[in-house]
């Protein structure tokens, strides 16, 4: 799975995999998951839980492109060790701090040129199933980041990673810091549910949340064939978007930035800087630095 930048420690020993050597985290019971997720006609057909892995995302690509894995399946780690966010960013975090998974969805009846709207559309359905079951307020860093408020901090605690499965997949990775601890963030930008505050961080329930949440969101945009506005999604990504309205800094590929007020997602979910040269320029793909009011 996946975040953007690093949000946790690493250096999990074996003796961290065992059921009992942190009691704050417990391990997350995969046949409970199993017995509330996978039902006849709803979207997920298969969840698994695994101790460790490299990346759920790498290791759900390859079983799509074998053949191995169909829409609806969830891959699920206690901990990673070689995750990956965007731009082949590192992520790390301990051992059953956090939820690290990866879905594997098949938007056939979608025109392909809509997928991009796939890692905003996760990023509302996150949002969305943690204010129900954590009690906290989620706001959206454009494309892919989780914010969440610690003290008066606007902290990253978790990120969206999406990818191509072979010619009819796509692979979402997600990775959210349930309970990092504050000795345990690697960087003062990083936060967690505990640490803001949230009512709960039992992460079978919030997993479920997010699953629900991932899955009625999903099926509505799929039955609207992508559009983003009849879905409801662009109206609601703009509403939970903490980029839109401030002054932010596009790193774009090439060494090249831009900086300006983000005043919009387009219908391509691109974000649309009002530039100082009176221009509207959308940025499709880069990084986004929020600055500071001067």
């Amino acid at each position: 799975m996946t975040s953007h930048d690093a949000q946790g420690t690493s250096g999990a020993s074996d003796a961290n995999n065992n059921r009992w050597s942190d009691l704050d985290r417990p391990p997350l019971n995969a046949a409970a998951l199993r017995r509330a997720l996978v039902r006849e006609g709803g979207l997920w057909s298969r969840v698994d839980v695994v101790q460790r892995t490299g990346s759920t995302n790498s290791d759900l690509v390859e079983r799509a492109a074998k053949g191995d894995a169909r829409e609806g399946t969830v891959l699920v780690a206690e901990e990673q060790t070689a995750a990956r966010g965007r731009l082949d960013r590192q992520w790390t975090a301990p051992p059953r701090s956090g939820l690290f998974f990866s879905v594997l969805l098949n938007p056939a009846e979608v025109p392909a040129a809509r997928w991009g709207w796939l890692p905003l559309l996760t990023g509302v359905a996150v949002a969305t199933g943690l204010s129900r079951t954590a009690g906290v307020d989620t706001a959206l860093k454009w494309p892919n980041d989780l914010l969440v408020t610690v003290g008066d901090d606007e902290r990253k605690a978790g990120g969206i990673l999406a990818e191509r499965a072979g010619d009819n997949g796509v692979v979402i990775g997600i990775g959210l810091n349930v309970t990092l601890r504050a000795d345990e963030l690697p960087v003062p930008q990083a936060g967690s549910l505990a640490l803001a505050g949230a009512t709960g961080t039992d992460r079978d329930p919030l997993l479920r949340g997010v699953l629900r949440s991932l899955e009625q969101w999903y099926v509505k945009w799929r039955r609207c064939g992508g559009d983003p506005a009849s879905s409801g999604l662009q109206e609601t990504y703009a509403a939970g978007c903490a980029t839109l309205g401030r002054m932010v800094r596009a790193e774009l590929p090439g060494d090249r930035s831009i900086s300006g007020e983000a005043v919009a997602v387009d219908g391509d979910g691109r974000l649309v800087l009002a530039t100082e040269d009176g221009v509207q320029e959308p940025v499709g793909a880069g990084d986004i630095v929020h600055l500071r009011p001067a």
